[in-house]
């Protein structure tokens, strides 16, 4: 299947993982009620509400289903800046330079970049010869999936809260399948995997400080794309930062860099 980098692809890929993150909020609404969680779809957009500091909430999609105006970009901010959150956007760059410059005339700046990689996989590469194993998690192992996420994001300061936040959602979402990579016995590797409408999209892969260096990303990302491939998708599709370790090891799979999405955000305070 021939990928073609144009805003058609843009916009199945932001859907993809925009309804894939409206799935966080109905658990977070059935074991975290306290946070609030919700989400609305505006004009094609998907603005999703995880919290004030969840890296969740922020929305998908815009300027790509829709031209963004004035008033389209107000209905958004008060969607976030209502619940106490500074509004976030994260925008492919085929949705359009007009979309930009609202974005700084309504006085948002750029805080992060993300390499938006996809492969189309009847193409994928043959998984790895390795000693290593990767399985679905099974229902008694969730305490111990989410200790090893947690472990795996351990060098990012301050994460710690969040990242187990985020991975006690993830292991209670029905919606994703959830993996891991185990060294005699150990778990050493986690990872998961929404679907939508024929597109894979892998997420929350990390590995554990002492199990780094031994193929463990090659070998989860094999197992993903392979359930994916049965499971009828045509596409796969992960973020990741530009010239990171986690945007090699998946380039070194096959995949390839679609665009690169910029993270806008603008304070309440200033406005």
């Amino acid at each position: 299947m021939a990928l073609f980098m144009d805003q058609l692809l843009a916009r199945r890929l932001e859907r993809a993982e925009g309804a894939v993150g409206t799935t966080f909020t109905a658990v977070r609404q059935r074991f975290t009620p306290e946070v609030d969680a919700t989400w609305q779809e505006l004009d094609g957009t998907y603005a999703i509400f995880d919290g004030v500091g969840s890296p969740f909430t922020q929305s998908f999609g815009l300027g790509l289903f829709a031209p963004v105006t004035h008033a389209s970009l107000a209905r958004l901010e008060a969607f976030f800046e209502d619940r106490g959150a500074p509004a976030v956007h994260e925008v492919s760059p085929l949705a359009g330079i007009a979309t930009f410059g609202l974005l700084v005339e309504r006085g948002y700046q750029p805080v992060e970049l993300g390499s938006v990689l996809v492969q189309a996989l009847d193409n994928r590469a043959p998984s790895p010869s390795t000693t290593l194993r990767a399985r679905r998690l099974e229902d008694r192992e969730h305490a111990a999936w989410i200790d090893a996420s947690t472990k795996g994001w351990s060098d990012e300061p301050g994460m710690e809260a969040i990242v187990r936040s985020i991975a006690e959602a993830a292991a209670r979402n029905q919606a994703m399948a959830h993996f891991l990579v185990e060294r005699d016995g150990v778990m050493i590797a986690t990872g998961s995997m929404g679907i939508h409408e024929g597109v894979a999209l892998l997420a929350g892969a990390s590995t554990i400080p002492a199990g780094r260096g031994m193929g463990a990303q090659g070998v989860l990302l094999a197992a993903r794309l392979d359930e994916a491939h049965r499971r009828g998708c045509e596409v796969a599709m992960m973020v990741a930062t530009p010239g990171s370790t986690s945007q090699r090891n998946a380039e070194r799979r096959g995949f390839q860099v679609a665009y690169t999405r910029t993270k806008w955000q603008r304070s309440p305070a200033l406005h």
